[in-house]
């Protein structure tokens, strides 16, 4: 009785949460954790979506009543500094850094279907255009 009453306290659990490595991007992604998982669900903040990137270390918390269903929650920050208080926001070669002394934007910025050079260039002409007509 002692000896198979100890088995199943003695039973090994899995942790709650882990860190692993993307394998397959996207979403549902591919995680390596003591092994590969895939179709692990991504989650974000409402209103929020991201895709992790193959190579990424993400934080993947385990859900179910057996943690049997892998959640990929979030993605560890990369080593670049911030200032504290600030929030940086980034994908492929965009970045929108809003920090203490303003917003700051890398990247091609587009309104619509057009770049902020074209949307300004086209008000410049209308602009010139209503001036030339005597409006």
């Amino acid at each position: 009785m002692w000896t198979s009453n100890r088995k199943q306290d003695g039973r090994s659990q899995e942790a709650p949460g882990d860190v692993g490595v993307v394998t397959l991007g996207g979403d549902p992604a591919g995680v390596y954790l003591s092994g590969e998982r895939r179709w692990v669900a991504v989650y974000a903040p409402g209103g929020y979506q991201w895709c992790p990137a193959v190579g990424e270390n993400v934080l993947v918390l385990k859900a179910g009543d057996h943690q049997e269903s892998p959640c990929l929650v979030g993605v560890r920050q990369s080593e670049q500094q911030l200032d504290p208080g600030a929030v940086r926001m980034s994908g492929g070669q965009g970045q929108i850094d809003l920090c203490e002394d303003g917003i700051r934007l890398t990247g091609q910025v587009w309104i619509g279907n057009q770049t902020l050079e074209e949307y300004v260039a086209a008000i410049a002409r209308e602009v010139t255009l209503a001036i030339l007509a005597g409006g």
